[in-house]
Order: structure tokens, then sequence, then C-alpha cells
């Protein structure tokens, strides 16, 4: 009698699998309809077909989906599956569950190269200066954290905390210095937005963070191994220096890409690999691309909301933060050695 309960729970668990592999398309074509001008779903699919088979459409809604709307969800779904993959790495290679993406200071060094680049060049080069700040803050963190050749992770962790703090103190310096109307650029720009999103900007981004994305699925097995501790890991011929250095450089590389896109944006790498560890595995050979198929869902979902539950737009991290939030406060509630398993 248990065979039968067995295997559907099997088939239960592997219809949620497929669903939310498939989560990310479903959600990015419902989302093209969501907005100040709604558009059924009728509509939508009879645009596609009519831009696939080359029959005149309606100009305007044909702008508004294809230049305005779909750069701002492939956007999202790119970000969010950039930081929940990030987060899933680092979760596993340091084996706590509460490290995030922004762990290593990466944020703050990179608003503080947004900073720079919209208090003294007007936003010129904003993302470069933010992406390049980002890439500065790992490597002064892993720099700082060696020890004869070593990188224990407690010195890591908190020469990420130290530079973070530097690099928020040196961004509040120069807030403090620029004219009011440059300081609200850099606020609005830290809370993060994917307003500013174009096919132009999204085919300069992609394939370097696909190229990382692509990487990780291929090799997230061999995180199984750096969850063990230092000493089995080694036993079992694996060099741990040089494999946390690769794994913490594509992690690092599409946290500091989605950062210099959209800004700064909270809860999404440390949340979503929690959910997939309770519904699904640990295991990170399934752990890493759910959480890339979560990710983006969530953050197509909260562009949504962001940008549709009122007149105007709020900034993408309060989403993410409301969102966000309660669902950790009910994980923890649950108690941390479930979510951990």
């Amino acid at each position: 009698m248990a065979f039968p309960s067995l295997a559907g729970k099997r088939v239960l668990k592997g219809s949620a699998l497929f669903f939310l592999l498939l989560s990310p398309f479903l959600l990015a074509f419902l989302s093209v309809g969501i907005g100040y001008l709604r558009i059924s779903p009728g509509e939508i699919f009879s645009v596609f077909l009519a831009k696939l088979t080359g029959q005149p459409t309606d100009r305007s809604l044909e702008a508004v989906i294809f230049q305005i709307r779909m750069p701002r969800i492939v956007l999202a779904g790119m970000v969010g599956a950039a930081l929940a993959t990030a987060g899933a790495v680092l979760q596993a290679m340091f084996r706590n569950p509460l490290v995030e993406p922004y762990l290593l200071g990466i944020s703050s060094a990179a608003a503080f190269g947004a900073s720079l680049a919209l208090a003294f060049a007007g936003g010129f080069l904003l993302q470069p200066l933010a992406f390049l700040f980002g890439l500065l803050s790992v490597y002064l963190a892993y720099t700082l954290a060696r020890v004869r050749g070593e990188v224990p992770i407690i010195n890591l962790v908190l020469a990420g905390v130290i530079l973070s703090a530097l690099f928020m103190a040196l961004t509040s310096l120069v807030k403090y210095l620029v004219d009011p109307h440059v300081l609200a650029g850099i606020v609005y720009w830290m809370m993060g937005s994917f307003s500013g999103a174009s096919w132009k900007g999204i085919g300069q981004v992609a394939p370097p963070l696909i190229f990382c994305l692509a990487l990780l699925f291929l090799m997230s097995w061999r995180l199984n191994v750096l969850s063990l501790s230092e000493e089995e890991a080694r036993a079992l011929g694996v060099k741990v220096a040089r494999e946390r250095l690769l794994f913490l450089t594509l992690a690092t590389l599409l946290t500091s890409l989605s950062v210099s896109l959209c800004g700064i944006i909270g809860w999404v790498g440390l949340l979503v690999p929690h959910l997939v560890r309770l519904a699904f595995s640990s295991n990170t050979r399934v752990l890493v691309p759910l959480s890339a198929s979560l990710g983006a869902s969530f953050m197509i979902a909260a562009d949504d909301i962001a940008r549709s539950i009122l007149s105007f737009e709020l900034p993408i991290s309060v989403i993410t933060t409301v969102m966000g939030a309660p669902l950790f406060i009910a994980l923890m509630r649950r108690g941390a050695s479930r979510v951990w398993r």
C-alpha cells in the first residue's frame, strides 16, 4: 500500500517541478498585458502571431508590447535568475542559509560607483562604474581575507562586512556633497528599477550573464562537494581554494551585472533558494537551476506589482522586501533545520 502513495508523491513533485521550470515563460506572457494599458491574452497572442507571419498589426499596441513591456519583462527575468542563482551558489559554498549575493560588499560598492557616475558624470558610465566597483569589492575582500595562501570563510565574510561599511560611508559622503536633484537620482537608483530597460542594454549584458548561468548549471554538482567540510572535500581530492574562487567569481559577475543594470534589489538571492530547498531538494544539481527559474518568476511578478499597483511606479526593492519578509518569517517559524536539510 505504501508504493502507490510514494509514486503519487513523485508524480506530484515532478508536476510541480515541470510547472516551476515553465513558470517564467507563462508569467512573462501574462505580464505583457499588465500595466496602465490593459491588454488581453487574446490580443497579445494575435499581435505575436501577426508579427511572426508578417501581417499588419496595431502599431501602438505593437510598440507597447515589443518596445516597452517585453524588454522590461526580459530584464526582470534575467536579473531575478542571476540573483537567485548567485544566492544558491554562495549559500551552498559557505554552508550557511543566511548568505546572500551582497554579502561581500557588492551592493554598497556598486552603489558607490553609481553615485560617482551620477554626481560627477551626469549618469555617463553608470553601469560600467557600478559593475567595476562591485568586482573591486570582492577582489579586495578576497585579498584581505587571505592568510598564508588560504582564504578562511570567516575572514572573507568579515572582510565583506568591513568593505560594505566603508563603501556605504563613501556613498553617504557623495550624497552629502551633491546637488539635491542629483541626490534624488542616486537614492532612486539605489532602490532599484527596471524602467530603463531596453533591447540594446539587454543585448550588451545577456551574453556574459547567460554564460555565467550556463557554467553554474553545468558545474552545480561540484557544489555538493563544497557543501561538505573542508577536510572532507580535500579527502575527496577537491582543490577547495580553486573551486571556491571559481564559484565566487561567477556568482560575483552575476551579482555585479545585475546591480549595474537595475540598482540594488534585495531578498531574491536570500529567499528563493530557501523556498526551493523546502519544496524540492538541497541537492545543488536541482537547487541551482530551480532557483534560477523561481527567481525569474519572483522578479517578474514583483515588477508587475511595482508598475501596476498604483498610478505611479514603485521602486522594485520595496516590492521584493514586502513580498519577501513575510515569506522569510514563515520559513523561520518552520525551523532552520528544515530549511537547510
